[in-house]
C-alpha cells in the first residue's frame, strides 16, 4: 500500500494497553473530531525506544491543549507492553498499540519485514482521518517530539508555513 498525504489514513482496529494497564480494543474511528499523532517504534525493552515514548508522554498534555491525541505502536506484544510499562518504562497517559499480527505496521508502511518490527514512523492525521504528515527514522535515529508538535500546530494553522516556522509567528 502507498501512503499518500491528503488521503484518508489507513483504518485500524487493534488490541492496545490502555493507560490504566487494561487490555482494550481501539480504532482510529475513535478519534475522529480529534488530531492523532500514530508513532511507531522498534521494540520494547530496547534503548532508543524508551526515550521517545518518555518524550511523547513528558508533552502529552501538549498534545491535548492542541485537541490531539497519541498513539505508540510496536509489534510486540499486549504482554511485552505491559510488561514493559510495568517494569521500567513507567505509567503512560496514551495506548500502546499491540501490531503482533505486523497488519499495521504494513498498512503504515513501516515494516521492516526481514526484521519483523517497525521503523520509526510519525503520522500525523486530521480529524477527518486524513492523513497530513508521515516522517519515518531508520531504526537508530529517535524523533523529535518537539518537531512532532511544531508540525501539528503548523498544519493546524490551515495556513503556509515557512522553514523554521514557529507558533506565534507570521503565516505566509
Amino acid at each position: 500500500m502507498s501512503l499518500r498525504i491528503g488521503q484518508q489514513a489507513p483504518n485500524f482496529s487493534v488490541e492496545v494497553v490502555a493507560p490504566n494497564g487494561e487490555f482494550e480494543t481501539v480504532s482510529l474511528g475513535d478519534y475522529r473530531g480529534k488530531w492523532t499523532v500514530l508513532f511507531f517504534y522498534p521494540l520494547d525493552f530496547t534503548f532508543v525506544c524508551p526515550t521517545e515514548i518518555q518524550g511523547f508522554n513528558k508533552h502529552y498534555e501538549r498534545f491535548r491543549e492542541l485537541n490531539a491525541e497519541v498513539l505508540g505502536a510496536s509489534t510486540d506484544s499486549l504482554y511485552s507492553h505491559k510488561a514493559w510499562t510495568e517494569d521500567g518504562l513507567g505509567k503512560l497517559k496514551f495506548p500502546l498499540i499491540s501490531d503482533y499480527t505486523k497488519e499495521l505496521s504494513t498498512q503504515y508502511d513501516v515494516l521492516v519485514p526481514e526484521e519483523g518490527f517497525a521503523l520509526r514512523g510519525t503520522f500525523i492525521i486530521d480529524p477527518e482521518g486524513v492523513l497530513r504528515s508521515v516522517v519515518v527514522n531508520d531504526e537508530a535515529v529517535g524523533r523529535s517530539v518537539d518537531e512532532t508538535l511544531r508540525t501539528l500546530q503548523a498544519l493546524q494553522t490551515g495556513e503556509n508555513t515557512p522553514c523554521e516556522w514557529t507558533p506565534g509567528e507570521a503565516t505566509l
